[in-house]
């Protein structure tokens, strides 16, 4: 039994660094492909940024996108050693020049006269919000955000808005089963409606925004056959119907611009 556990132990660790080492000379690396939610980040990337990717995990994005050329140069950051050093092996796996790694909490590391665009992705809202939160100069009007929160949307909408920035765009993607929602932010003005707070900006004619509004109102409707169970949660189902209210409104602003009568 030893002897099998440490042969499958040798087999395992052999895997392992072949995932890892440099490809050999003459060797064929294969193509870096990013999941659809990166992928559409990518593309809202401007040519020739100087990029900042915060919590840049396994270094997909950057790496990817200096491999196309789009981008002159990027700092990929990480909270973690793990992930960040996870970054540095993908960015020598595929000879990719002009990432800096750096160990950092958010953008504590990184200075606003390094990057004029910065990603943040798969986060929660509430995380993203803290990053932004710590680094006021992103509202000073010198940089682009592309935001790819995987919760609690509304509050990352509601924060811009409040906070000195507008959403220039927002978009939603499928990956994996899961609706996510991409926004480019820059500093500016913009007042919301309950109903884009909570069912997004400029979704109109976006083919998954039926689905991502319905599910919303799925999770509300849910929430509010709880609060009205509570004699204590008055004030909350109040807001919840509020929410709810609003919701189906967006449903039927999308349904009417895209002219869907059932």
């Amino acid at each position: 039994m030893r002897g099998r556990i440490r042969d499958t132990v040798c087999v395992l660790n052999h895997a392992r660094n072949e995932r890892t080492k440099p490809p050999e000379r003459g060797e064929t690396m294969r193509a870096l492909e990013l999941p659809p939610r990166l992928r559409l980040i990518a593309g809202w990337v401007p040519e020739g940024a100087y990029l900042a990717d915060v919590g840049t995990d396994h270094g997909y994005l950057p790496t990817w996108l200096r491999l196309q050329g789009k981008i002159r140069g990027a700092v990929a950051s990480d909270l973690r050693p793990g992930p960040l050093e996870r970054a540095k092996v993908t960015g020598s796996l595929y000879g990719t020049d002009n990432i800096e790694y750096r160990l950092c909490n958010g953008l504590a590391g990184i200075r606003p006269s390094e990057v004029d665009t910065v990603t943040i992705a798969g986060m929660g809202g509430e995380t993203i919000l803290s990053i932004l939160k710590a680094a006021p100069w992103t509202a000073e009007g010198q940089h682009t955000l592309l935001l790819q929160p995987q919760s609690h949307e509304e509050m990352v909408r509601q924060y811009l808005a409040e906070n000195g920035f507008a959403i220039t765009r927002e978009a939603l993607v499928r990956d994996r089963g899961t609706l996510y929602t991409v926004m480019e932010a820059k500093a500016g003005k913009m007042e919301l409606s309950l109903s884009q707070v909570w069912g997004g900006i400029g979704l109109a004619h976006d083919p998954l925004a039926d689905r991502y509004i319905v599910e919303k109102i799925v999770r509300t409707q849910m929430a509010l056959a709880g609060a009205k169970r509570s004699t204590r949660l008055q004030a909350r189902t109040e807001e919840l119907r509020e929410i709810l209210t609003a919701l189906l409104r967006a449903r039927e602003e999308w349904r009417h611009a895209n002219r869907r009568t059932n």
